[in-house]
């Protein structure tokens, strides 16, 4: 089975999330924490179901209407990298400086 990675960022990413939505509707920001959850964990079952993402590599999975998961899947070392989680209107990926 595909064993799932979060990176440092994409763990700030989620928990930044969870802390602003919590602010106004804490029930809430469980909710998409476990639908982040639930989807992401299905990646490993499906890695390729998402639709190529705007980074080389990656894909990108729309879990909420406002906010993506990006991730790399690795189908020699068997995993998916959770790379970042994003609200729809940021910008993405970076723009160069």
């Amino acid at each position: 089975m595909t064993r799932i990675i979060w990176r440092p960022a994409a763990r700030e990413d989620r928990a930044a999330i969870m802390d602003y939505i919590a602010e106004d509707n804490p029930v809430a920001a469980l909710d998409l924490d476990e639908l982040i959850e639930e989807k992401t964990n299905a990646l490993a079952d499906h890695p390729r179901l998402y639709k190529p993402g705007r980074m080389k590599g990656t894909r990108e999975m729309v879990v909420h209407p406002n906010y993506v998961v990006v991730y790399q899947e690795n189908s020699k070392a068997k995993t998916v990298t959770i790379v970042r989680v994003l609200h729809a209107a940021q910008q993405w990926p970076p723009a160069k400086s």
